[in-house]
């Protein structure tokens, strides 16, 4: 039974935040802060998970062949390589490194 109050939670919760969202009044929208904040949410949001999925295991710091492809694909941004190259070099150097690792 505690499933579904869990669920129950969080289908409100999700409610909740989308309601607040939509109250918010125009004026507050229109603040050059808060758009600046808005544009750049995604980014931050995007960039912390990929640090914990490449970076963590559990508590623990790991430096694996994620890691040696996310440095691969940072080198190719750097020398403002199309997106196909930067993710075609990431796959490449991940799989390579976990080839020669085992």
């Amino acid at each position: 039974m505690n499933i579904w109050i869990a669920i129950g939670v969080t289908a409100v919760g999700c409610y909740a935040v989308k309601l607040v969202g939509l109250l918010v009044p125009d004026g507050v929208l229109e603040r050059p802060l808060v758009r600046r904040l808005a544009a750049l949410l995604p980014v931050a949001l995007l960039a912390a998970l990929t640090a914990q999925q490449t970076f963590a295991d559990g508590q623990a710091l790991v430096l694996d062949a994620k890691a040696a492809g996310l440095a691969a694909a940072a080198l190719m941004l750097v020398m403002r390589a199309p997106f196909l190259i930067v993710v075609g070099a990431a796959v490449v150097v991940t799989a390579g490194v976990r080839a020669m690792a085992g």
